[in-house]
């Protein structure tokens, strides 16, 4: 076999598959969407490509270095901690939150960097200190990480990051090793905390969600509008869906975000039950083999590094989808590999790139060793 072969025999093919069969339902409903200019369509092109060539990049390095050489890590989490400092002072204000700084023809938004740097730096402060992690010492330390970040987060305000980076570190946490009593104080401060952002940090649109959530039907024409319209869209595709570009919610603009937010019940609208449930099955097989490979990974720091990028892509799954049925506020998170988004795809391919170095580098050599 040529030394190319072999090259790609060390890919886990059926993650790589899952991750761009999801992409491409994506694309097929931006091209619906997008008509008829296309933009957004051919923008996500442009981002797949990019994606993919992070991905094979990143899944050719040793993910050991990460954990040998730390350095470079914590000075990416010091510049994307300048990147959350300069979107709160000079990003453009969008329906009341600042998310991104305009470069030229693309938005970059710091908190997607953020996600995964923050793995990397978890992953290592747990696999470290795995054996006395159950000290209320390291979950404080730990939680400074998210903290700094999270406050500035918060001031966006971005309140569906803020919960994304909160379960991170919860879940990570779970795994490393965290004692209950220490979890049931983790669980009294965050409602404590969650009682004073309420009060003193939420803008009133966001507590209008929150409350619409409650009775959507109270305000139908305001602040209900988004989460009737997506229900509403999710609702009228039936088994079959209505057909491609038919859509009447999502094409003719009462669906709002219908490429981003609302990505799953538009999708729904036009392609039916049948479309939502073969979007949950690749979501499935993603999730197995991402199992799969932290349970054979040969250390800590790659088994934890894949637990915080599952649970990173599980939790947004599972806000982005049921926020489109109406189950949980509006938050503002994208569907991970189908919503239109370059630096959310682009921080997923990444992240998926590591997991491969992972397999390549712990998983298989393991199973050679043997």
């Amino acid at each position: 076999m040529s030394n190319i072969g072999k090259k790609f025999q060390g890919y886990d093919w059926v993650l790589f598959t899952a991750s761009i069969l999801l992409v491409v339902v994506g694309l097929v409903s931006l091209f619906s969407l997008s008509q008829p200019d296309l933009v957004n369509f051919y923008k996500q092109l442009v981002w797949l490509g990019l994606g993919v060539s992070v991905f094979f990049f990143f899944s050719s390095i040793d993910y050991r270095l990460l954990r040998l050489h730390f350095s470079p890590v914590l000075f990416l989490y010091a510049i994307v901690l300048a990147g959350l400092l300069a979107v709160y002072l000079f990003a453009p204000e969008v329906r009341g939150a600042k998310s991104w700084i305009p470069l030229g023809p693309i938005n970059i938004e710091p908190v997607e960097p953020l996600k995964l740097i923050l793995i990397f730096i978890l992953a290592k402060y747990f696999s470290m200190r795995h054996v006395e992690i159950y000290r209320m010492h390291h979950i404080i330390v730990s939680g400074l990480y998210v903290f700094i970040p999270s406050v500035l987060v918060l001031m966006q305000p971005d309140f569906g990051s803020f919960a994304i980076l909160t379960a991170i570190w919860v879940g990570m946490m779970l795994v490393a090793g965290i004692k209950v009593k220490h979890l049931a104080v983790l669980g009294v401060a965050g409602l404590i905390l969650s009682v004073m952002a309420w009060s003193f940090m939420l803008h009133d649109y966001q507590k209008d969600r929150v409350m619409t959530f409650i009775n959507p039907t109270a305000d139908p024409y305001g602040t209900g509008y988004n989460s009737i319209q997506s229900r509403i869209s999710a609702g009228s595709g039936g088994m079959w869906g209505k057909g491609f570009a038919q859509g009447t919610q999502s094409q003719l603009g009462f669906l709002p975000e219908a490429h981003t937010d609302f990505i799953f019940a538009a999708i729904t609208e036009e392609f039916g039950v049948v479309m939502s449930l073969a979007i949950i099955l690749l979501y499935g097989v993603l999730f197995w083999r991402l199992f799969v490979i932290s349970r054979y990974a040969s250390d800590n720091f790659a088994r934890l590094t894949i637990i915080g990028v599952s649970v990173m892509i599980i939790f947004q799954l599972f806000l982005n989808i049921a926020m489109s049925f109406g189950i949980a506020p509006i938050t503002g998170l994208p569907l991970p590999f189908v919503s239109y988004g370059g630096s959310s795809l682009l921080m997923l391919f990444i992240a998926l790139g590591i997991v491969q170095s992972t397999y390549r580098h712990s998983v298989l050599r393991g199973v050679e060793e043997e």
